[in-house]
């Protein structure tokens, strides 16, 4: 594994965990409290990164981009079915 790997693969598992109370707070309350202008734009960027990634053989932080980027789908859909 190469350094960067590991530093965007840190980097990602805080993001990650960041998300988790915050898709928490909207599923119990049933709320998605994030603006569609955040949510959309945020997804389609972490799948680019990711496959940008994946083109450079950093799996890991392929990996990990990938859940960010599902998190914040996860938060896109909150949105949508609360509608708030």
């Amino acid at each position: 594994m190469i350094w960067q790997d590991a530093v965007i693969t840190g980097a990602n598992i805080l993001f990650s965990i960041s998300l988790i109370p915050q898709i928490h707070y909207g599923f119990k309350n049933k709320v998605g409290p994030i603006r569609y202008q955040t949510s959309i734009p945020t997804t389609l960027g972490l799948i680019a990164i990711s496959i940008a990634l994946f083109s450079l053989s950093l799996y890991l932080s392929t990996a990990l981009t990938g859940l960010s980027a599902i998190l914040w789908f996860t938060l896109f859909i909150q949105k949508v079915i609360y509608k708030t």
